[in-house]
């Protein structure tokens, strides 16, 4: 396991990283807008996840943060990211279709709110982290998109779905993946499968920083 970073700008890391870890495709951990991440590049790409203590209805939730700094681009779907617990069957995250209309409509105001809270406190907590299509921009096209007060909150909350985006070289991309798992914690590994390569982080739910 490499080093643990206390660095706030996930920008500043992304470049370190990128520099540093592509070689020897080592896990980095470090820890930005009160979360701990883990980081792996191959080939140029970035992958950073980070566990979110959050929960909303059976969900556990993931945040991803994607860079390429390769040559070539990569189209990533959220079933790539396959979460394998200890002594259980490997599972894909859930379909970002099926989280969005869950979230729209059976998400409770409640259960909006936490989430938006959650997401936006780490996401906008890296101020010089600006994706090039992530969280963000799917925000204000939902918000665009729907007048209803009750609907416009489930589907900005439901934009923080990761969706299957293709990644051109020097772009990036944050957003959540979902997995149900009624309420049991992440403990295991969680690997993102991209073209023939597999990333692999061991992962824990227990994930905020002191």
């Amino acid at each position: 396991m490499g080093r643990l970073w206390r660095v706030a700008p996930l920008a500043v890391v992304l470049a370190t990283v990128l520099l540093s870890v592509n070689a020897n495709a080592q896990v980095i951990e470090f820890e930005s807008g009160g979360l701990k991440y883990q980081a792996l590049t191959k080939d140029g790409l970035t992958i950073m996840i980070a566990p979110l203590s959050t929960q909303v209805r059976d969900y556990t939730v993931v945040q991803v943060a994607i860079q390429n700094g390769g040559k070539i681009p990569y189209t990533i779907r959220p079933e790539d990211f396959l979460y394998r617990p200890e002594g259980g069957m490997e599972a894909p995250a859930l379909p970002a279709r099926t989280v969005v209309y869950s979230l729209i409509d059976r998400a409770s105001k409640g259960d909006v709110i936490k989430l938006i809270t959650a997401y936006e406190s780490s996401i906008y907590g890296n101020s010089r982290y600006k994706a090039t299509n992530g969280f963000e921009y799917r925000r204000q096209s939902a918000l665009a998109e729907f007048t209803s007060t009750k609907v416009r909150a489930a589907a900005a909350a439901s934009a923080i779905a990761f969706v299957q985006t293709k990644i051109a070289p020097g772009q990036s991309t944050d957003g959540a993946i979902f997995y149900t798992l009624a309420g049991k914690p992440l403990n295991g590994a969680l690997r993102v499968r991209v073209g023939n390569s597999f990333f692999e982080f061991p992962v824990i739910s227990s994930n905020q920083v002191p």
